[in-house]
């Protein structure tokens, strides 16, 4: 197939780009290089089947003609981080719902196979575990920023539904906690490599809150299989979690990375709102029902967490 990946130069749409082009698809990379880096994609720029696109997902004469070409796109550009969240609730809203509509606007135009990359984010903090993806969402109120990047998320899987309703081909999955290889520690990235960063230079590992929280986290390997899997024609219309079923406590993650990599570093809880502000909220736990998954994509996490941390230490430490 012709395939366009937007966000393709990002840490998961690196890794779906290098596994597309493995299975023999030829690939067009749109991104904007806003938090995707060129280098992600060293080992396919000689690949005569790549294109790499510099350009966003906002220039919609670009889209048009790369949509025109293609049999189908995944739509993994966004803007994301929970610092961004809480500190530019704009800049989430903008930089998610906006593209959305255009990417569905034009693929509508062109019937092309859509397969948005949504968020766990979206249940918020429904207790009701684990979440299946008929499952209530449950947010706070609309004036605590912390709930806009769920909040838009779901708005544009409104609209992936709204288009599919229409007749346009359109999967939406709903990644848990991925992590590996590429995932880069800053002021907005994921507690994973946050930790493991810290623990190469033996610094304080800061688990914020009690610690006592829990996640599935994913390895990059099997959200990308899930990914892919969406292709299929029963896929369309329908979400599917993807994520891992076996739930750690951050405070254990933290533990956990502390060993793999040999560490001296000491686990500091730090408040939340030391971190986010006064008002942040947080869910206690995020748990997956990956039984539509399973049944429909055929998809069954692989990867262990502790094979998947190792894997992701050795990248930190120039091993890949």
């Amino acid at each position: 197939m012709k395939v366009l990946v937007t966000g393709g130069a990002g840490f998961i749409g690196s890794h779906l780009v290098e596994r597309l082009l493995a299975t023999g698809h030829q690939v067009w990379t749109l991104d904007d290089l806003s938090n995707g880096r060129p280098d992600f994609l060293e080992h396919v720029k000689l690949n005569k089947h790549h294109h790499l696109v510099v350009d966003s997902v906002m220039n919609r004469a670009v889209l048009k003609k790369l949509l025109q070409r293609c049999d189908a796109v995944f739509h993994l550009a966004a803007t994301l981080g929970v610092k961004n969240t809480v500190e530019n609730p704009l800049k989430i809203i903008e930089g998610n719902i906006d593209g959305t509509r255009n990417v569905l606007e034009l693929a509508y135009q062109n019937n092309v196979k859509v397969i948005f990359a949504s968020t766990s984010e979206v249940y918020g903090k429904n207790e009701k575990l684990p979440f299946r993806e008929d499952s209530d969402r449950v947010l706070g109120a609309t004036s605590v920023n912390r709930w806009c990047y769920s909040t838009a998320k779901a708005l544009d899987e409104h609209i992936c539904f709204a288009y599919a309703d229409k007749g346009l081909p359109v999967t939406v999955v709903r990644y848990f906690n991925t992590y590996g290889p590429r995932q880069t520690a800053s002021q907005y990235g994921q507690v994973v490599p946050r930790f493991i960063v810290a623990a190469l230079s033996d610094q304080q590992i800061e688990v914020y809150g009690d610690g006592t929280q829990y996640r599935c986290f994913t390895y990059v390997d099997d959200t990308v299989a899930g990914t892919i899997a969406a292709l299929s024609k029963q896929a369309n219309g329908k979400a599917f979690n993807i994520g891992s079923s076996v739930p750690i406590s951050i405070e254990d993650l933290a533990k956990m990375v502390v060993r793999l990599t040999g560490s001296s570093s000491q686990i500091v809880k730090v408040p939340y709102e030391q971190v986010y502000g006064r008002g942040y909220e947080d869910m206690m736990a995020r748990t997956p029902d990956l039984m539509n998954a399973q049944s429909i994509l055929g998809y069954a996490p692989s990867v262990s967490l502790d094979d998947g941390l190792q894997r992701t230490i050795d990248w930190y430490r120039g091993g890949e």
